[in-house]
């Protein structure tokens, strides 16, 4: 209902059998539609493959990710418009989804400048442990870029302060107040429930917190912050890593990054790892070019006590940044469920840096 699926529509994910987005994609058969799946590298021979396959199978609803429309952006490609013998590509397309992180306002932008100016573009968001979204699309509503349009029908979400206090302008807990669906009512191995409990039902008692950081706003829209469990804390003021993130994004210089929070000195800094573009260093006049779109973009506390180079960053297989491990590295605390990332390899590039233990 939420992203209008009928029987004629032709619908694809990019999706590994390991994300939830699998199940998902699956249970389009359920109304009739016809699902296109794609093995292989969504970059490879460039970022126009996907593209191209959208446009020769007649897709209706494009399934994607913020990283890959970042990538297109920095890649520079404009599927939506004409090229050679191709007079009007994408036609067909109706409909794109986003999802894995914070879709944010220059995603948006690109998308109905480069692709198609008339169809919906829904961030969706929920959880791997409902397959469902707590908050997505809606094709009655408009789009208002760096937000969700509306909650998920069966989804009573709320935001709330720390002292369980529905919220509404401002940055909350993302709660569900009553039983939903699809909502997982036991774990396996976990006879007491014990653990299931622990991992919904403790912050808030008898209430279901998921552990991300959103504001809702006055018309209803959801904006996401990342995970409250990654929430940055720097002098007690709460900050989201996508709002760090959707700046960097904005500069060419820079193919990537990982915002974190450091214990120092009986409070928290900021720490940002960045992956220069092929052929850039990592040098002052670049730092300075970092912060000031951070601090422009944002306001002084989001600005990184440390800016750092790495090659890559980490990734679970769904495609998530993987900030918790990272915080847990540079504490030197032990880092567990490797097996769930794409590539737990370079996490070692992040263990015992020298720049961490300099003021």
């Amino acid at each position: 209902l939420h992203t209008d699926l009928k029987r004629e529509d032709t619908i694809f994910f990019f999706t590994t059998c390991g994300w939830m987005m699998w199940n998902w994609l699956v249970s389009s058969l359920a109304v009739g539609a016809t699902v296109v799946l794609y093995d292989g590298s969504p970059s490879f021979p460039d970022f126009e493959t996907l593209w191209k396959m959208a446009d020769e199978e007649k897709i209706t609803i494009f399934g994607t990710s913020p990283k890959f429309l970042t990538a297109c952006q920095q890649a520079g490609i404009t599927p939506g418009k004409s090229q050679g013998e191709v007079t009007s590509p994408l036609q067909n397309l109706k409909t794109i989804l986003s999802t894995g992180s914070p879709l944010s306002i220059e995603n948006f932008e690109w998308v109905y400048q480069n692709i198609k100016k008339d169809l919906l573009l829904a961030s969706i968001s929920g959880g791997t442990d409902i397959i469902s979204c707590f908050m997505l699309g809606n094709p009655l509503l408009p789009v208002t870029a760096g937000e969700i349009q509306c909650k998920g029908l069966g989804m009573k979400v709320e935001a709330w302060d720390k002292n369980g206090k529905s919220v509404v302008g401002q940055k909350g807990e993302l709660v569900c107040t009553a039983p939903f669906p699809s909502m997982p009512v036991f774990f396996w191995n976990d006879p007491d429930q014990k653990k299931y409990r622990a991992a919904y039902f403790e912050k808030f008692p008898g209430i279901w917190h998921h552990g991300d950081f959103v504001e809702i706003t006055s018309h209803e829209g959801i904006i996401v912050y990342g995970r409250s469990d990654a929430t940055l804390n720097p002098g007690g003021v709460r900050i989201g890593t996508a709002e760090i993130y959707r700046q960097i994004e904005t500069i060419p210089e820079i193919t990537d990054s990982l915002v974190v929070g450091q214990q120092w000195e009986n409070d928290v800094r900021i720490i940002l790892f960045v992956v220069p573009a092929k052929g850039i260093m990592l040098d002052e006049v670049l730092i300075q070019k970092i912060k000031k779109t951070i601090r422009e973009g944002t306001s002084p506390r989001h600005l990184p006590a440390k800016i750092i180079s790495v090659t890559a960053v980490p990734y679970t297989i769904s495609g998530k940044k993987v900030e918790l491990a990272v915080t847990r590295l540079i504490h030197n605390e032990p880092v567990t469920n490797t097996e769930a990332l794409a590539n737990p390899e370079v996490l070692e590039q992040y263990r015992n840096r020298s720049e961490l233990t300099l003021a």
